[in-house]
């Protein structure tokens, strides 16, 4: 039996949830797509942030596309609270749990982004406590709530 099912999401459109309990330490899906370098996704549109892409950079000269009905992985939600991981060797990639994950729970992973001068264009729905309000990486959130506090 999968640890994962797929429906509509609280974060944004579809999520992946827990099927079943799942220990911390877990291995639960794996991320499937296609290696593309990185020129490829500056040039192609596809790649384009106006819309919902699927793009894990592996490293500076690789990026793996998963925007494929076959990859379900590619449909678990960025939260600020996560409890998954991606880790992975090479070039293949695996969510990984971080917690105990109760049946019925969305599954969830900090999606990483660097805290640059397109970070508004990527709010965050998570709704966790220390939510900043941008798919930011954890160590760079505190970027994001200096800046609102300097706007007070």
């Amino acid at each position: 039996m999968k640890h994962y099912k797929v429906k509509k999401s609280k974060i944004d459109n579809l999520g992946v949830y827990a099927s079943k309990n799942i220990k911390a330490g877990t291995r639960i899906i794996y991320y499937k797509g296609k290696i593309i370098t990185k020129k490829e996704t500056e040039r192609n549109p596809k790649y384009d942030n106006d819309k919902a892409i699927y793009l894990f950079n592996l490293n500076n000269r690789y990026d793996l596309d998963g925007d494929f009905k076959y990859n379900t992985a590619r449909l678990i939600n960025h939260s600020c609270n996560p409890n998954c991981e991606v880790d992975g060797k090479g070039l293949k990639l695996w969510i990984f749990s971080l917690r105990n994950i109760k049946k019925g729970e969305e599954l969830s992973y900090d999606y990483g982004f660097s805290f640059d001068a397109d970070y508004k264009q990527f709010p965050c729905k998570c709704g966790s406590k220390n939510c900043c309000g941008y798919i930011v990486r954890e160590g760079s959130r505190w970027r994001i709530k200096k800046n609102k506090s300097n706007k007070k």
